[in-house]
Formats: structure tokens, sequence, C-alpha cells
């Protein structure tokens, strides 16, 4: 099988060019679904994530047409069949194809769901939004079945927490509905104003209100349209942590500082340092690193992908921080790994926030407290998902010696030429051919 091999301890320096932000071009490919009429995206990721999100679109009808190499045309003149294939379960994007095929058909079904393994993501509030609006869902042992007669009907849709999720099950499902729908307590990432964005040129009527708000009045069409996927704010991160933890310099281009600026104000408050540009941003480390507190949010907040390749330059950094994870109550998995390269990381069931946050009262390891600076020495390791991994990949290049990295197809969802774009600024990485573990 496909593994990495890292030599850490080189300071990475030169120019990465991000890609399209995956988490907006697959939702925006689902969107297209939604009309009768050509959908053009531009700067769209070729990972495997959109390779399994175009899968997911021909399957049910859509013309799949790369223009150029990341110039994507959706086509989707008819619904060919309402039932998912049972291959979408690699992902969680499936679950959003039930607004568009319900929109279009009147039926859907959608096998079980997959994704990262970073906590139970459970599908309850996709299905409350749609049963909200008129549509009769059942569920069995292979997955959902959803139907409605006629329309979808406009609905107050309010939402236990501003999930990235239901946010755009909701939207999607109110833009052709018959009425008007009110969102409460919704996600607003950046990723979720692209669609809306994308939205609105295919002719959706779309308010964006204080408070978390979303008001929606359905229409009897959508249009096709063109749009340019944003560049990726969790890419960049990721980037930017790799020249700090490597005490390198690396212009990101393409960075956007509107879509950073949390992540920023922690890079400087650890000790790191930046430049805005024009075309991009720089990131460098001109000093050691200290320790903070950090909670995760829902956007404004701190991302939860920043997190774990963040938790790497905080193993060293001087002094304790404190790490609250308030999005996904498994996203510490990773931590077994740093800490078998020599970190001092300590998990936690408890709210060590300034705030107790949701998972409160549950046997839930969602606080981490690390003690630093601590040398990280290298191992191998096993990727067990997309942000875990690059945050072992931070790791490998941080720590002194040579890194083996298997699971690198989790990677290989979420990022686009990886290996490439590291060896470009110094990395000294290379895919190797390891045996495949025994079987159990």
């Amino acid at each position: 099988m496909d593994a990495f091999r890292i030599t850490g301890g080189v300071p990475l320096h030169g120019t990465v060019v991000l890609s399209g932000a995956k988490n907006a071009a697959s939702k925006m490919i689902i969107a297209s679904l939604l009309t009768d009429e050509p959908v053009i995206l531009k700067n769209v990721p070729r990972q495997r994530e959109t390779e399994i999100t175009c899968e997911i679109a021909e399957n049910v009808g859509a013309k799949i047409e790369w223009l150029d190499a990341h110039t994507l045309k959706i086509h989707t003149p008819t619904i060919a069949q309402t039932q998912v294939k049972k291959q979408s379960r690699k992902n969680r994007i499936s679950i959003l194809t039930l607004p568009p095929l319900l929109h279009r058909a009147g039926q859907a079904f959608m096998p079980s769901v997959g994704g990262d393994q970073i906590g139970p993501r459970p599908v309850n509030w996709h299905l409350m939004v749609l049963k909200k609006m008129g549509a009769r869902v059942k569920e069995n042992a292979d997955g959902y079945q959803a139907s409605v007669d006629g329309r979808l009907k406009g609905a107050l849709i309010e939402l236990p927490y501003p999930s990235v999720g239901a946010t755009e099950s909701a939207i999607l499902s109110s833009v052709l509905a018959d009425g008007r729908t009110v969102i409460r307590n919704a996600a607003s990432e950046p990723e979720i104003m692209e669609l809306i964005m994308l939205l609105q040129k295919m002719g959706a009527i779309i308010q964006i209100n204080s408070g978390r708000s979303y008001e929606i009045i359905g229409v009897s069409k959508l249009r096709g349209c063109e749009a340019t996927v944003m560049p990726d704010r969790i890419e960049a991160a990721s980037f930017a942590c790799m020249a700090l933890g490597t005490k390198g310099d690396i212009f990101i281009k393409n960075a956007e500082h509107r879509h950073l600026m949390t992540f920023l104000n922690m890079v400087r408050r650890i000790g790191g340092e930046y430049e805005v540009k024009e075309d991009g941003i720089r990131v460098w480390a001109p000093n050691g690193f200290q320790g903070i507190e950090l909670e995760t949010d829902a956007h404004p907040g701190f991302a939860t992908d920043w997190q774990q390749p963040f938790v790497v330059l905080l193993t060293q950094a001087v002094g304790t921080s404190v790490v609250h994870e308030t999005v996904y109550e498994g996203r510490f998995g990773y931590a077994k790994e740093l800490m078998q390269m020599g970190a001092e990381i300590a998990l936690f069931s408890n709210c060590l926030g300034e705030v107790d946050c949701r998972f409160k009262g549950h046997n839930y390891k969602h606080s981490a407290v690390i003690n630093g600076p601590t040398p990280l020495k290298a191992i191998d390791m096993v990727v067990p998902d997309i942000r875990a991994g690059l945050a072992l990949v931070v790791a490998a290049l941080t720590a002194k010696g040579t890194s083996t990295l298997t699971g690198i197809e989790h990677l290989a969802r979420g990022y686009e030429n990886l290996e490439a774009k590291l060896k470009y600024v110094g990395a000294q990485i290379e895919k190797i051919q390891v045996p495949d573990p025994p079987k159990k």
C-alpha cells in the first residue's frame, strides 16, 4: 500500500499555491443538481472528495465534463435515478443529495453515510429539516427513504446547533420550496456563503439576517450559471502550521485574509508572524512559541479543522496550553501518535474552556492540556482521517528523523497534490510502497 516517508527537521521555504476549497466545491456540485441547465465551476480542486461527489452526481443523472484542469461543467437535464449508490458511503456529501432529488423527482433513497471518524455526526438534523418541510422519511438498516407530494413547503427551521451540514441541507431544501423558510441558529462559514452566492446566481432568493438567521423565499425554477470556488482556508492554515512547525517561511498564494482572521490572531499570540499581501499571506516563525488557551467554535470562531495541526505547534510552545474542542467530540484521536513522538498531552472529558459546551456531562475526551516544549521524534504512524492526518504530516516535518505514514488515502481525499506542494517548498517527502497490514 502507499505510504509517505518524511524526514523532518528541515525548514520549509518558498511559495505554495492554494487549491479551491473542497468543502465549498463539493456542496456547489450538489447544488448544481437543482437545475436542468449547465453549471460551470472554476478553481475546482482535483482530489478524491471531489471525485466522489462527481460520481454521486453522475449516478443520479448529471453529465460531468472537465473543461480544463480545474474547470468543471455539470449538466443534469433529467434525474436518471433517485437511489444514490452505496459507494457514496465513502463520504457524507450524499446526505445533501436528498433535497435536489426531492425537488426534481419527488423521492430519494440514500444509503447510510461515512466520512471521517471524528464523532457520530448524526444525520437526524438533516432529516428533521426535510420532515418539517413536508417530506416523509423512513429509515431502515440500509439507509433513508424520502418522498414528497408536490413541492416541499416553507417552514421555520430552528437548528439545535449551528451545524454546517444541517444548514446546507436547510438551504438546499428551501430554495425551490413553496413559500418562505426561516433558518435560525444557522452556520455562517465562508463555504456556506459560497453556496448562497452560487444559489443567488442561479436565481434563488436568500436573505442573510443578523443573529445567525437566513430567510429564503422559494422560487419555481433555478437556472445555470458560472462561479469560482473560493481558495481553501483549511489548506492555507495547514501550510501555515508547516511553516511555523519547521521554523520556515512560506508564502501562501491566494490565501484570503478575511477567511483566516481568527487563525492569524492565534498565530501571532503564540509568537508566529505573518504578512498580508495583495495575492496571499506570508507566514514565518521569528522566535519560539508561547503556550495559549484555545477553543474551537462555529465560524467566526477558531475552526475545528485548524485545531489538529495547531496542536502540533503547541507541543513546541513554552508553558502550558489548553485546547477545548466544542465542535466534534472525537477530534483528539491523533494525540496518541503525538504522545508516542514525545509530546506531553493529557486529554479530559471536562470542559476546559471559558464556558461549558454541549459535550458537558458526556464521557467525550474533548479537552487537551499540552505541556511544552518537547522534542518530537520520528515514528511510524497511521493516518486516521483527513485533518488528523495533516497534523501527523506537520508533526513528521517538525520531528527529527524519518517517519513513515500509512493510510495516506485519507489525505488524498482532502488535499490536492500534497506531496508535490511539499517538495516544492523543500520538504523531504516521498511516496513509497509498504506491505499491507495483516488481515484480522
